[in-house]
């Protein structure tokens, strides 16, 4: 072998890792598999193939075409050739439902190409259709596996004016949907993960009490961007005096800790509160002396509130809040004020400073809003551009019933929340008879 051909195998093992690290390095650039596979097709195209194609299965077993790009964008129509692919067949014939059953990688000449209208099912007549569209005339089509598993498929393909792809190219093609596989699977992963997470927060969060007078609702958004359960909470329960309970309440940290410190936390207030049934500072002051005892080196906001009917069928807030953000006001006008009074310091800070409380009167169809930071909180903003953001859009929502009410104002507020959310609200009836 002489000198150029020793370059030229230097050169091609060169180009070959070179376009194994960047497929590499476009599949673990994001947990979004779709993004991630499209961007190693273009990676692909045109240093592999003239065209490249890669075929997902959803959970429920069916195909999804994810990505197609060609070297000559001109030739895909608008959508790019993808979407959902017709089911596997019960007996595969063509290339792509072997390979989603666990064959391959195979390597498919003219002679293996047949016109669409030769095809043996629906699947293969959508694969004979694309290779007719793209002009090809050698393809590989090769199982994304990982773990055993058949994810997708990764195909591409060689028109007539371009060296045809051989037997030389299946290793290469192998290594790419090794490393498109292990992506694919991280990204699923952290996907099961994140619902894992967001179910077992969802368990701990309580039904909220149908009876009497008052309108509630309750909503928790996790974090968009993590799979980690968090400390946000609500709760709200008749005590035995007949008062209603609105709590909400964040414990420090975004782990499994902090969510099982949450859980024990709402159900020491909870009994502590229908025990005692005292003022809300005294119940939160207790509350803390437990919470220092059993959590010595957790902090907590909390915010705990009382609604009571008064005689004249008049409402009341009576409040405490442990370094918790202040509830916000809205009247049936769209007037908002946010309730300041009854501030202490957070939970897990100083248990023996006494706590206050405040009280509010409450207009007939008023709305009473409590929420965690994830809501106004936005890295590199300040908090009061949230707090009047908050605002704003609450008082568009005040004539909306408490539900649709939680669903714009998380729509409105929490489009891009990189933190839990968990919003609860009331509304107080129109002044009528007390009802006893």
């Amino acid at each position: 072998m002489d000198d150029f051909d020793i370059d030229q195998v230097v050169q091609r093992a060169l180009d070959r890792l070179t376009l194994l690290a960047e497929t590499t390095m476009a599949m673990t650039s994001t947990l979004d598999s779709h993004a991630a596979v499209q961007r190693v097709c273009r990676i692909l195209v045109p240093q592999l193939a003239d065209w490249c194609a890669v075929d997902l299965l959803d959970d429920d077993g069916r195909p999804r075409r994810v990505s197609v790009v060609h070297r000559d964008p001109g030739l895909l129509p608008v959508g790019g050739l993808t979407g959902l692919l017709p089911n596997l067949p019960e007996e595969p014939v063509g290339p792509l439902a072997r390979v989603l059953i666990g064959a391959g990688p195979l390597l498919l000449t003219a002679a293996d190409i047949p016109s669409p209208d030769k095809a043996a099912d629906p699947l293969h007549a959508r694969q004979l259709q694309l290779f007719d569209q793209l002009g090809t005339h050698t393809a590989v089509v090769a199982p994304v596996r990982a773990r055993r598993q058949v994810l997708g498929a990764l195909t591409i393909g060689r028109s007539a004016d371009r060296a045809p792809l051989t037997s030389d190219d299946l290793a290469m093609v192998e290594d790419l949907t090794h490393r498109i596989a292990l992506g694919v699977d991280n990204a699923r992963l952290h996907r099961e993960t994140q619902h894992i997470a967001e179910r077992l927060q969802r368990s701990l969060l309580p039904t909220l009490p149908q009876t009497g007078p008052l309108q509630m609702a309750a909503r928790y958004a996790p974090a968009a961007s993590t799979a980690e359960v968090g400390g946000d909470w609500y709760d709200s329960f008749l005590l035995p005096n007949g008062s209603t309970t609105m709590i909400m309440g964040d414990v420090t940290g975004h782990d499994l800790r902090a969510a099982i410190t949450m859980s024990q936390l709402r159900n020491m207030l909870r009994g502590i509160g229908c025990d005692r049934q005292e003022p809300p500072g005294h119940i939160l002051r207790r509350l803390d002396l437990a919470h220092q005892s059993l959590y010595p080196h957790a902090t907590a906001t909390c915010l705990y509130a009382l609604l009571d009917q008064d005689d004249d069928a008049s409402w009341t807030i009576t409040y405490s809040s442990a370094g918790h953000p202040p509830p916000l006001l809205i009247t049936r006008e769209g007037d908002t004020r946010f309730l300041r009074g009854g501030r202490g310091l957070l939970l897990g800070v100083d248990a023996a400073l006494p706590r206050t409380d405040a009280a509010e009167m409450l207009p007939p169809r008023c709305t009473v809003l409590m929420y965690t930071d994830g809501l106004i909180e936005r890295r590199g903003e300040d908090l009061a551009h949230g707090m009047t953001r908050l605002r704003q859009h609450a008082a568009a929502l005040a004539r909306e019933d408490v539900d649709t009410f939680c669903d714009e104002l998380l729509a409105g507020m929490a489009s891009d929340h990189t933190d839990d959310i968990a919003v609860l609200v009331a509304r107080t009836p129109a002044r009528s008879k007390r009802i006893s």
